[in-house]
């Protein structure tokens, strides 16, 4: 079994390497001028352990000068040449780049520890490695990645204060926030990070006894996966972060099904030195996928402009932009914000009235997707989920709709359901989901989210706030909003006995609604 894997792995990298280097050098039918060397290396990581990395330097150095540095972990199971393509635009600007492949993965050695402590000590020795044997510039010091670089060079800007500047691309700031959102596993997500890491990696025990106790929703072990995912969360060194006053870029995708955008706006409010935040259509890592190709990327422009700007000094404006960059999922053009809170200007509620009850463990029709797919035909077509609001059987879902909207109404930022349920069993799981509904009763999905509740008791009622994920659509004239609350989705692991129900109420001293964030009109 483990020659195979091996074999797997080694054919693996050898096609993903392959389209990436023909990428970056040409090969690809986005032809660059003539690259600079790559100097592929063995770099010492923590404890020895052998790190798999690639160097490339601006043409010229000779040594008789200095040069800013960017350090490059890859991608949760993609090889060391992830980044080949940008790297070689970086170092042809100034930027001596160095990329390696993370502990666990492809040919590094060890076992993979999730951006835990071991791999926050590889990233400064990858530093160190850099000041030693590089003309690198110990005071002007980066580091960026797309999504499991983007969380390690979060942590690692927090704990090594000579990484000046990061920009975190399609990451996370709150591990379990993010695949165990409302007490939920996301289980697509999950299995995901599991087949990858199986396929390109080598999983610890550690990190198999998580992945076993997820998917089992062993409650036994819970609070020690929550102290598991916070030991590997930037939020949970927010003070240290801030104290080093390095500068952060964050970019996320509304539709990301791995990281979902919530846990990233929630963090960037919090952060106090310089920062900037870019939200575009997508699901996890699509939006700047082009660019590992070296394609035309406004990620990737925007990476290098972070790091003129704060490593070499460079006057390119991007300081006096509003920080908030966001593109609607319905319209091309960017919007900028001064902050995450200015994004939705008014809020303005949809009352949940009446009594319903439902029953569970039957998927209603409305659902979230498929990891990864439903999300780039969002991207790229504009095609969301979609269900018939008016064929959703009322016996397992429940509607609410709003009256339709004599003009256009744009959604931006987070929407919030309260409600007040009451069930039938101790444990259960609902999802709501929001659709913007034409006409003919056909709803595209505009956000969702899931909720699990356990130890509640029988028939008594219980409040339920949860924040649907953050998005910005546009719901055109004539459309209205309908919240759907069922207790199935593929995304999600359910909890609900056999035979459950559930009753969503509105008392009058505690109405229910959900409430839709808006731009200014």
């Amino acid at each position: 079994m483990g020659t195979q894997r091996k074999a797997l792995r080694t054919t693996a990298v050898g096609a993903v390497s392959a389209t990436l280097v023909a990428g970056a050098f040409g090969l690809a039918p986005t032809a660059q001028a003539a690259p600079n060397s790559v100097r592929f290396v063995d770099i010492a990581g923590d404890g020895g352990t052998t790190l798999k990395a690639n160097v490339i330097t601006p043409a010229g150095a000779d040594g008789s000068r200095r040069y800013p540095l960017l350090v490059l972990p890859t991608s949760w199971g993609l090889p060391q040449v992830e980044y080949v393509a940008q790297a070689q635009k970086l170092a042809n600007s100034g930027y001596i780049v160095v990329s390696y492949n993370v502990r666990g993965f492809w040919q590094s050695g060890g076992e993979i520890e999730v951006a835990g402590p071991p791999d926050i000590a590889d990233a400064s020795k990858v530093i160190d490695w850099a000041l030693a044997n590089t003309p690198a510039d110990s005071g002007h010091i980066g580091m960026a990645g797309v999504s499991y670089g983007a969380g390690i060079s979060l942590l690692t800007a927090a704990h090594d204060k000579r990484v000046r500047a990061v920009a975190a691309l399609s990451g996370w700031a709150d591990l379990i926030g993010s695949i165990y959102s409302g007490r939920t596993q996301h289980v697509q997500a999950g299995a995901l990070l599991d087949g990858a890491s199986v396929v390109a990696g080598r999983q610890s025990a550690e990190l198999r006894q998580i992945f076993d106790d997820f998917y089992a929703s062993n409650l036994s072990r819970e609070q020690d996966m929550i102290d598991w995912g916070k030991k590997r969360s930037a939020v949970t060194y927010l003070d240290q972060l801030n104290r080093s006053g390095a500068a952060v870029m964050m970019a996320n995708a509304w539709g990301d099904t791995v990281f979902p955008p919530n846990q990233y706006a929630d963090f960037y409010e919090k952060l106090t030195g310089p920062k900037r935040l870019e939200m575009r259509p997508g699901d996890h890592a699509t939006a700047e996928l082009t660019g590992l190709f070296g394609l035309p990327n406004d990620v990737w422009k925007n990476t290098e402009r972070w790091f003129d700007h704060h490593l070499k000094g460079e006057d390119n404006g991007i300081d006096r932009e509003l920080p908030v960059q966001l593109k609607s999922r319905s319209s091309g053009g960017y919007e900028g914000y001064p902050d995450w809170k200015s994004v939705a200007a008014t809020d303005r509620k949809i009352a949940l009235g009446g009594t319903t009850t439902i029953r569970t463990n039957v998927n209603s029709g409305a659902d979230g997707g498929v990891v990864f797919l439903s999300s780039i035909l969002d991207q790229v077509a504009q095609l969301p989920p979609m269900a018939s609001i008016p064929l959703i059987p009322r016996r397992w879902a429940a509607v609410w709709q709003s009256e339709k909207y004599p003009t256009a109404q744009h959604v931006r930022g987070t929407a919030e359901l309260h409600t007040t349920v009451t069930p039938t069993e101790e444990s259960g799981t609902l999802v709501a989901y929001l659709y913007d509904v034409g006409p003919l009763g056909l709803g595209k999905l505009v956000s969702n989210a899931p909720y699990t509740f356990h130890g509640r008791t029988p028939g008594k009622p219980f409040g339920v706030d949860l924040e649907l994920f953050s998005t910005a659509y546009d719901v055109p004239a004539g459309h209205r909003l309908a919240l759907v609350v069922d207790t199935v989705d593929p995304l999600y692991i359910e909890h609900n006995p056999s035979g459950a129900r559930l009753t969503f109420s509105s008392p009058a001293n505690d109405p229910s609604y959900v409430s839709i964030p808006l731009r200014e009109q």
